[in-house]
């Protein structure tokens, strides 16, 4: 949910431009900072399903949890960022063509 989270908020359209790499990879290394040791988390479903295909047995019978965990995260990620999420200011087209006007007089005329 965090990674989703951060990867919704990194692309926003206004967050800042360049640095959404740099968020998304923080984050990704502090889960798997704390979640490994704890857990032997795995972020990627893919990871999880390669080694569950050769152990078999008790791997198979949860990887269930490692598919559908992403998923519920994701979804719940979805809710709350929407739920935080400040809405843009529609601009209609009028309210747009007076305000680059205006811009472009104030760099005619600078103070």
């Amino acid at each position: 949910m965090f990674l989703v989270v951060t990867v919704l908020g990194a692309t926003d359209v206004k967050a800042p431009v360049g640095f959404a790499g740099l968020a998304i990879g923080l984050v990704l290394t502090l889960i798997h900072l704390v979640g490994i040791p704890i857990t032997n988390t795995s972020v990627n479903p893919a990871r999880s399903i390669g080694p569950a295909l050769f152990v078999q047995g008790w791997a198979l019978q949860q990887l269930w949890l490692f598919i559908l965990a992403p998923l519920v995260g994701a979804a719940i990620a979805a809710l709350a960022y929407g739920a935080i999420r400040v809405p843009d200011t529609i601009i209609t087209m009028p309210a747009g063509e007076r305000a680059l006007a205006s811009e472009q007089a104030q760099r005619r005329n600078p103070k």
